[in-house]
This record gives structure tokens, sequence and C-alpha cells, in this order.
């Protein structure tokens, strides 16, 4: 077998973590994509052992140059065999190496009763927070390997990564930490969201109970880590290939700071009516009224429509001080019958206190929509306005509440979703969460809402 090793620096230090979780992110150039190929051929020799490695979508995969054939220039060497149909090396041993995408939402659950050792995501940033969540279930193992993850982004900062991994970012240069780099912490999910602490004992002392087994003993946290890289931590390339560094010092500003300096927090000028500075973020909710104001779709994803619309709930509170509180936003791509039983299960986490608003169609079809809510939430507070204006003019109120920083958020792994489509408004792909929360504005901006107080939990 031919001998391949990692680079002094920071690859090595990615091909050496014992962390569950390795992210190795940054600029363009770094070798990240190499490291992961060559992380998947630490157990080979293991007749048992099974890798996946993701790309978002198939061309991803396939297109010159790309994880396919960067992998038949490594694994060829190896006396590996490969299936190009399914994607798939196999080695002497039995062990495989196979290449996925994950294009869609529902195309996590393909991999339903799967017990993959390795799971590996190239350019983390392109997946959802739940298809992540989700494959951390599949990561699991009888081969007698420990289950690990690995995966490399470039730097997105409206990506879930930005945020999962901000305690190794500066949050004020963008810049990671690197004297952070390599540095392995612990999390717990409580919540849908990760609790973080400096050591397993840490957090198993303050939560532990909670993920106690039914023999007593606690299910320790994960563990991760993350190591920034840019193209200056790759010296075989730039000496192959000097070029390809005077090529990312003439991108423009923005991709530069990115793909350069590996900058996390460099993006285009917000938008007209929001931005992410607006918002304080706090750790729980203020005490006060709660509306939830909806947005309503119908329609998953599919080949000949893969983004549409979104069905999104924003719950918004308003405090005594008449300060405003966006304590949680749920949204997904739902056929009607899914859309039915989201907001029935949202309205039963929310509790009957909670109002639940909604926009409709002042025509005959909005009189049937609105009998037809009103039906499925018997029991709850449920108010309907006409949407009679358009979608700019009713953000302008909440819009000038933000801008004067009256309204804090909830931390929670929906912010950074929320925060990039309230930038992008009212040019964004989707306003369905911005719409929600104008709706959610409206009602506690009424006299006559329901009064009572009430803690919210996320």
């Amino acid at each position: 077998m031919a001998e391949i090793k990692p680079q002094a620096g920071k690859q090595e230090l990615f091909l050496t973590t014992p962390a569950d979780i390795a992210i190795y992110g940054g600029g363009a150039g770094g070798g990240k994509s190499w490291s992961l190929l060559i992380e998947a051929l630490r157990h080979v020799k293991n007749g048992d052992f099974g890798a996946v490695i993701f790309r978002r979508t198939s061309p991803q995969i396939t297109n010159e140059g790309g994880l396919w054939d960067e992998s038949s220039s490594i694994y060829s060497h190896f006396d590996a065999i490969p299936n190009a149909g399914r994607l798939r090396w196999k080695f002497q041993s039995g062990a495989k190496i196979t290449f996925a995408h994950m294009q869609y939402e529902q195309n996590r659950f393909d991999w339903q009763g799967s017990q993959i050792p390795l799971i590996g995501f190239d350019e983390l940033t392109h997946f959802t927070w739940r298809q992540f969540t989700y494959m951390l279930s599949r990561n699991r193992s009888t081969c007698g390997i420990k289950p690990y993850i690995r995966a490399t982004c470039n730097p997105d900062p409206d990506s879930w990564v930005a945020d999962f991994i901000s305690w190794w970012i500066d949050q004020k240069t963008g810049l990671a930490i690197d004297e952070r780099a390599g540095v392995v912490r612990w999390f717990y999910m409580i919540n849908d969201a990760p609790v973080w602490g400096d050591s397993a004992d840490e957090l198993m002392g303050k939560y532990g109970h909670q993920f106690e087994k039914p023999d007593g003993s606690i299910i320790p946290p994960k563990s991760c880590t993350f190591i920034n890289s840019t193209v200056y931590d790759n010296a075989a390339l730039l000496e192959k290939n000097p070029e390809y560094l005077a090529n990312l010092k003439s991108l423009p500003m923005v991709e530069r700071e990115r793909l350069l300096g590996g900058n996390w927090k460099i993006r285009e000028s917000a938008g007209m009516y929001f931005r992410s500075e607006y918002f304080d973020l706090v750790r729980d909710p203020i005490e006060g009224r709660y509306a939830r104001g909806w947005d309503l779709a119908s329609t998953e994803p599919s080949t000949s429509n893969p983004d549409p619309d979104y069905t999104a709930g924003v719950l918004m509170g308003v405090g005594k001080d008449g300060r405003y509180c966006i304590a949680n936003v749920v949204r997904d791509q739902l056929t009607p019958a899914k859309v039915e039983r989201l907001i029935l299960d949202t309205a039963r986490r929310d509790g009957r206190d909670v109002v639940q608003c909604f926009f409709t169609d002042p025509a005959q079809a909005g009189k049937a929509q609105k009998l037809h809510i009103t039906r499925l939430l018997r029991g709850f507070k449920v108010r309907f306005i006409p949407a009679t204006k358009g979608k700019v003019e009713m953000a302008m109120p909440v819009s000038a509440q933000a801008e004067a920083g009256n309204i804090c958020m909830v931390r929670g792994m929906w912010n950074r979703e929320f925060l990039y489509e309230l930038e992008a408004f009212p040019e964004g792909t989707h306003d369905d969460m911005v719409d929600g929360m104008s709706r959610a504005f409206l009602e506690l901006s009424l006299k006559n809402v329901i009064t009572g107080v009430r803690s919210i939990t996320q």
C-alpha cells in the first residue's frame, strides 16, 4: 500500500484529534477535502467498517475534480475496487467507503436503520441543522470502532455552523482564534440546542440527571473541536500551484475575506428593513403575554419545485415594559396534512394562553380556511385578520421596533436562518418567517389581546 501522510500543522491536527466531532473549516485551498478522504482510510483493514461521505448534491461529488475524482487518485493506491454507479469503494478486507448526496430535507430519512461508524460532511455549511443532527443518530458502530464524525467547510456567516463553532471564532473580527484550534469541548443537546462545557464531567454534573439510563449510569456528552485552515496551511499546494494564491487575492472583497482570510463574520451589506445587530440574544424568554404568528404554505420539496414556500410560526411576546421578545420559530416545507399536525403540535407546546394568529384571504377561500383552522385548534385562542396590506407595509412597524433595539431574541439553532431571511427581506427567496413575525407583532399591538403572564420555554 502507498504511504500517504498529512502535512504538519492543521492538517495533522485534524487527522489526529480524538473528538467525536471534528470540523475542519476556513479559507479555500487548505486541503480540507483531501484530509476527509484520508480520514476515511484509517480503518479499511477492518472488514466490517464503513464510511459515508456526504455532499449536498450528487453533481458536487461527480463533477470534474470533485470528491469522486479526488478519491480515485488516492484509493486506487490501496487496491480498492471502485463502483462508479454506486459511488462506492470496496477494499480487500470488505470495508467500504461510500459517497452520497442529501439534497432535500427528507433525504435524511433515506438512512433510517443505518449504522455508519464514520460519517463525513464535505462543506457542512451546505447542510441543514436537522440533517446534521438526524445523522448523529445514524453514527453508530458494531465493528469495534468508536463512531465519529468529520466535516469540512468554508466560512458562511448565515449558516448554523457559524453559531455551532462560535467559541472557536473571534466574534468581533470573524477570524478563528488560532490558539483554540483543536481544543476539545463537550456538549449535550437540550431543547434542540447544544449546551457546552469545558469538560465532560462539568456537563454530567450539571445535566447528567437528564441523560440517566435505566441502570443509573449517565450518557456522556459528545466531544467536538474546530480546526481552522487557510491556503497558507497547505504548503504542498502553494509549491505545486503558486498562482492559486493570486487567484484568491483577486476575488472581490467579501469573497476574498472568506476564502483567503477565513472570515466567518463578513457578509454583503444587510437588508433595508432588518439587521442582525438590531436583536439582542438572550438565554431565556421575557415574562409577558405571547402570540404566535403563522404564515402558511402546503408544498413539500420535489424535483420540479426543490425550494417551495415554508409554513412558519413565530412566537413573540411583549413584557410589561413594552419590550418585545422572539422566543421560538418553527419552519418547514410540508404537505397540507403535515402542516395541520405542525400547527396543532406547536399550539400544544405553546399552551392555551398563547394566541395562535393567522392572516387569511379576504375572499371566500379565506373563510373556509378560517373555519377549518378554528376546528383544528378547538380549545385554543385563535385570531384571524384578512391580509389586505402588502408584506413590506406589514413588516414596517416591527422593523421600527427592531431598529430601536426594542426586540430581543432567545438563543436557538433557528436564529441563523431567521436572521438571514430578515436581512434579505424583501429581496430574499423566502419571507415566511418575516410574515409570521409581522402577524405576531400585530396581535401583540392590539389592545384587546388576552393578557396573563406566562413563562415560555424554548
